[in-house]
């Protein structure tokens, strides 16, 4: 009699899989020959997994391409400002809108999620060409004497003013109405990326606010980065019990570094605020590692490394000792890391059982 497989110590959640893998599990004697082609009917009426990025060359050439063409038509377009004028690019950026998001539901329809997605994305960063060409054509652009003459749109892209608020009110709209015709993860970034301009932009809001008050700009920033990794965990949550594809990624990255980039930037000049801060980034570091997401454990180590800096060069600029201290917190370190890999499966679950509605 054949012994029953032992299963490994930790399942993962979910699996790709592949008809091939039910053919192998009954070649293996697992499960009937017959039984491969009812299992797979049924499983395939089930959600599909969904087409995930990956570091391979074909994702590459997508994210590459896409990249391109974003920038040719959201950066590069405005230099034909002075002969098409502003209802030329209006018109212009319209029409490229509309063909980019017919591409973008054909290759939906026919299961290419990513290159869908990054069309989708095109069209909606579009939606800030459009909003800003047709408010110069209107007149309702408001000119104000300063560095930023909004006469180029690529200054959307470098400068805080709060006049980019209404482009960017504009763009989250469209952004969340592509959302609910297509459930693409890559749209998530020009929302999200919106978003972390906004939270730069209304630090300037009202007009006439002070451009040098950091406090506020810092405050502006922390909130929105705060809501913005919220979002990011109540996606995680239902996606952990629904399954599907992942839509937090791009709000986890630009609201980690939006609050990671206020706390940093709010340095009181106390050396015990400075140790909670290095306390903290440690944290980070562990918290990332936890929920999966690599953008909080580099953050987190960025910030050590921002604090062990500032002890080399401030508070133990002479001290003979502190390399020794230093090389011996980084081979504890390394010993830590060959401890967690030995046992990061057990590590994993016994902290995940930590979190809220953990089973």
């Amino acid at each position: 009699m054949i012994d029953p497989p032992v299963p490994p110590v930790s399942s993962p959640a979910r699996l790709v899989l592949e008809r091939a893998d039910l053919e192998r599990a009954a070649s293996a004697g697992l499960v009937e020959a017959g039984q491969v082609e009812a299992l797979w009917t049924f499983l395939a009426q089930g959600k599909p997994y969904p087409e995930e990025a990956r570091f391979s060359f074909g994702h590459t050439l997508y994210y590459f391409g896409g990249l391109l063409a974003i920038s040719a038509m959201s950066l590069f377009m405005t230099l034909s400002w002075d002969v098409l004028g502003p209802w030329g690019i209006t018109v212009l950026a319209i029409i490229y809108g509309l063909i980019a998001w017919a591409g973008a539901e054909m290759l939906a329809r026919r299961g290419f999620a990513i290159p869908a997605g990054i069309l989708a994305a095109l069209a909606v960063f579009l939606v800030p060409l459009a909003t800003w060409s047709a408010q110069h054509a209107l007149g309702l652009w408001p000119e104000v004497d300063s560095a930023l003459s909004g006469t180029r749109f690529n200054q959307y892209h470098k400068w805080i003013d709060a006049r980019w608020l209404t482009l960017e009110l504009a763009t989250l709209l469209a952004g969340g109405l592509a959302l609910w015709r297509l459930r693409l993860p890559f749209l998530v970034m020009p929302v999200a990326l919106t978003l972390w301009y906004m939270s730069m932009d209304l630090a300037r809001w009202p007009a006439g606010t002070d451009p040098w008050d950091l406090d506020h700009a810092r405050h502006v920033s922390l909130v929105f980065g705060l809501a913005m990794c919220g979002a990011g965990g109540v996606l995680d949550a239902l996606r952990s019990r629904r399954g599907g594809a992942d839509f937090a990624t791009w709000l986890y990255l630009f609201g980690a570094v939006a609050a990671w980039g206020a706390i940093t930037a709010s340095d009181s000049g106390s050396e015990a605020a400075r140790l909670g801060y290095a306390l903290f980034n440690g944290v980070l570091v562990l918290f990332g590692a936890v929920i999966g997401r690599r953008v909080f454990t580099i953050l987190g180590a960025m910030g050590v490394a921002l604090y062990l800096g500032h002890l080399s060069f401030e508070l133990f600029r002479d001290s003979l000792l502190f390399p020794l201290a230093l090389s011996a917190i980084g081979l504890a370190m390394v010993g830590a890391g060959l401890f967690w890999q030995r046992h990061e499966a057990a590590i994993h679950r016994r902290l995940r059982a930590l979190l809220p509605g953990a089973k």
